[in-house]
């Protein structure tokens, strides 16, 4: 991978036990052609060596303002300048305070205010701390101001938090700067909302009415939006799949009516929504609070429609604002594409069938045809990966 050769890298290390995986990252990036300038907090050597860091990078490490007592001092707006980028971590949960509100009281806190690259934060905390109001205000403001948050990837959704909190591992964040790298930033400073997998529609405590969908198709499409630079915020049904691409802000939720909450909630924020979630369309009238016995040799289930979110969010937007849809069909496919488009008021549709062999739920490729009201493109079968970037592509080129 060449992505990373010749790129100048600041590492800022904070006061964290995570610091000593700061030791294998910077020997992934040397080892990939970067060159690695380390600032560090006063806490920071605290649990790493400034030495041991020297002597990996072959660079003297720069902690304080001053570098001696004849007046020579380290300048944050010359590292500012010098830099491809700025990666912290570990980042703790001070530093991200301080960083979230501009308390410039240490080396890294004034080479962060000062860089004009982009900002990768790794934040490296209990999980108590990482979950508290204060610490999500935080690094919601960081992700406001254009900072790419990486996190572990989040697993089931009876805890989006688990496995937050820990710093990433390394090899996971020096992926993230390469795909940051090797495409290009078409998406920057725009925001995308997606939506993504199957919805869970409970009948009682330990039964649903679901569907087949993995999230493989909607999390790819995050992934490549992210990696060209868009703001994503992922509302996610459930699935054991995770992100691990900077950038993305992901909810989990269960029902159709939470993920109808969270898209209506915030979409008006967002340029463009790609609406790639297998939604229900009915969920039962009533749901039983206990497990429901065998004792009859039927069960009635009366089912209520789901609240539509497309049809929503096409009446919700706003002149430059874009709309995605998906159409997953099993006859007169191109009609019915067609026909939700203009109901739905899309500015384009992906349709696929379940009559294409390796396209639809679980498979990990797809074959997709994009429809407008100007025109209709045919894909081959390709990876899921690789249908998300036509997706996008087409995205961009409808701003």
């Amino acid at each position: 991978m060449e992505t990373l050769r010749g790129k100048k890298i600041v590492l800022g290390i904070t006061g964290s036990i995570a610091a000593y995986k700061a030791c294998y990252l910077i020997r992934g990036l040397i080892k990939r052609g970067a060159e690695v300038q380390v600032v560090i907090t006063p806490a920071g050597k605290e649990f790493i060596t400034p030495v041991t860091l020297s002597a990996l990078t072959s660079k003297p490490v720069v902690s304080e303002f001053f570098s001696g007592r004849d007046g020579s001092w380290h300048s944050h707006v010359a590292l500012g300048l010098w830099a491809d980028a700025m990666v912290i971590a570990p980042a703790t949960a001070s530093s991200i305070g301080k960083m979230a509100h501009g308390i410039a009281d240490n080396m890294l806190i004034t080479t962060y205010l000062s860089m004009k690259a982009p900002v990768f934060v790794a934040p490296a905390m209990d999980l108590d701390m990482f979950a508290h109001p204060s610490t999500q205000q935080n690094l919601e403001r960081l992700r406001s101001y254009g900072n790419h948050i990486i996190e572990p990837a989040s697993g089931e959704l009876a805890s989006h938090l688990e496995g937050k909190g820990r710093m990433e591992e390394p090899e996971n964040i020096i992926k993230v700067l390469e795909d940051y790298f090797s495409g290009g930033q078409d998406l920057q400073g725009k925001r995308i909302l997606i939506t993504a997998g199957p919805t869970y529609e409970k009948i009682d405590p330990v039964r649903f009415i679901g569907n087949y969908s993995s999230g493989k198709m909607g999390i790819a499409l995050a992934e490549a939006c992210a990696r060209r630079g868009a703001e994503v915020m992922l509302v996610c049904g459930p699935t054991s799949l995770g992100t691990t691409q900077a950038g993305i802000r992901r909810i989990d939720v269960e029902s159709a009516e939470d993920m109808f909450r969270e898209a209506t909630a915030h979409f008006p924020e967002s340029d463009a929504a790609i609406l790639c979630a297998a939604v229900a369309d009915f969920t039962p009238a009533q749901a039983s609070d206990r497990k429901i016995k065998r004792e009859a040799d039927d069960l009635v289930l009366r089912l209520k429609p789901t609240r539509d979110i497309a049809q929503t969010l096409g009446q919700m937007k706003r002149e430059g604002q874009k709309l995605i849809g998906f159409a997953l069909e099993t006859h007169d496919e191109t009609a019915h594409a067609h026909e939700k488009l203009e109901r739905k008021n899309f500015d384009f549709i992906v349709l696929n069938s379940l009559n294409d062999p390796g396209a639809g739920f679980r498979h990990d490729t797809n074959k997709i045809t994009i429809i407008s009201r100007t025109d209709s493109v045919v894909y081959p079968l390709k990876s899921k990966k690789e249908v998300a970037a036509d997706i996008v592509d087409r995205l961009v080129s409808s701003f």
